[in-house]
């Protein structure tokens, strides 16, 4: 009962610290536009992981959570981290060296792993829920996702304090929003998704080497892809643009085919599921089609919630969430005892929400 109230107080603590310490620097109007111009980037790339996570849902609760260790703990690490780095760095090569070193080195190793150490957690705590590659795409997406957001209130109310607005000869915070809100706000993420996807393969491999492989090649990838990208930060001019449209934007459409192609694969595994599962009498036959499909599932939670209210339309999605969970244990072989009781706790939840939908269906068509 204590971890998780500890656990929420060192959060807000850290965003309290991390509030307190960028008011500090730039002043609280300069944090306030900060804050406007960075939920328009965070919005459209939250809504791009929930649409990836939309055949399996994760729970709300940890998706929040996953942003808000990246917006606040994966944050503070990093910045007490690279501060020391940047400190250090001016000790030993120099005045000015620290922030290259910093740039290069410290916040690409530090920054990645502190993002990553949610998803890791994660599939600690809950990996007989840890369903593959999309469920750590979507975790270290929402995770890098709370420490663009951090980092960009304070890129852009930093912006605002030295130079406003921007002008002809200044570039201000309109400048600022679109380098890191229009070009790349997709960078941080997919540095993060990298590593996401080595820890969503090892989660379902049965390959002892790969599943230590698989991490630590995807966290080496992020790590690599996000020093050069520092680098061409800090070099500017063609080599930015180089990298920018040579590397990263291929890369990135690259990781969206990817997890396009997975997300119709969550859809094959549930589609050749439902047969067995209607046989079983888990489900009715007559909801197979209804279960195969996004369009299918939405339409039957709009019905609900048209004929019998929003707690019948809750209990449809709690019923299809359960559906999703069993079609994918399914297609392992249930060898262990944590397995089957993930099972039969399924089929608790999916006859309970059933039983719920259906209560609540008779007693409207009674009213």
């Amino acid at each position: 009962m204590l971890l998780p109230v500890l656990g929420l107080i060192v959060v807000a603590l850290c965003g309290l610290f991390l509030f307190g310490l960028a008011t500090a620097r730039v002043g609280p109007l300069a944090v306030t536009i900060g804050v406007l111009a960075a939920l328009v980037p965070v919005a459209g790339v939250v809504a791009g992981f929930l649409w990836v996570d939309r055949w399996e849902p994760e729970p709300a609760k940890f998706l929040l959570l996953a942003f808000a260790w990246g917006a606040c703990i994966a944050t503070i690490t990093a910045l007490l981290i690279n501060t020391t780095a940047e400190a250090v760095g001016d000790e030993l090569l120099g005045q000015g060296s620290g922030n290259t070193v910093a740039a290069l080195i410290s916040a690409p190793v530090v920054e990645e792993a502190a993002k990553a150490l949610f998803v890791v957690l994660i599939l600690w705590r809950r990996s007989s829920e840890f369903d593959g590659v999309v469920d750590g795409v979507v975790y270290a997406g929402f995770s890098a996702a709370g420490f663009a957001f951090t980092e960009n209130i304070y890129y852009f109310g930093r912006a605002f304090a030295d130079y406003g607005f921007g002008d002809g000869h200044s570039q201000g915070v309109i400048t600022a929003f679109f380098l890191r809100g229009v070009l790349a706000p997709f960078t941080h993420p997919l540095f993060a998704v990298l590593t996401g996807i080595g820890i969503g393969i090892a989660a379902r491999t049965t390959t002892k080497a790969l599943k230590i492989v698989a991490p630590i090649a995807g966290y080496l990838a992020a790590v690599c892809l996000h020093a050069l990208w520092n680098s061409a930060a800090l070099l500017g001019g063609s080599k930015f643009l180089t990298v920018y449209f040579l590397i990263m934007l291929p890369l990135f459409v690259g990781v969206v085919y990817l997890v396009v192609l997975q997300r119709k694969r969550e859809q094959r595994i549930i589609a050749a599921a439902l047969p067995h599962m209607a046989a079983a009498r888990w489900i009715a036959p007559s909801e197979v089609e209804l279960l195969a499909s996004l369009p299918g599932r939405r339409a039957w939670r709009r019905q609900a919630k048209r004929q019998s209210g929003k707690r019948a339309a809750r209990a449809v999605a709690v019923y299809q969430a359960s559906v999703t969970e069993l079609a994918f244990l399914d297609r392992h072989q249930l060898t262990s005892d944590a397995d089957r009781q993930r099972q039969q706790e399924l089929l608790r939840t999916l006859k309970a929400a059933r039983a719920e939908a259906t209560r609540l269906a008779d007693e409207a068509a009674r009213g």
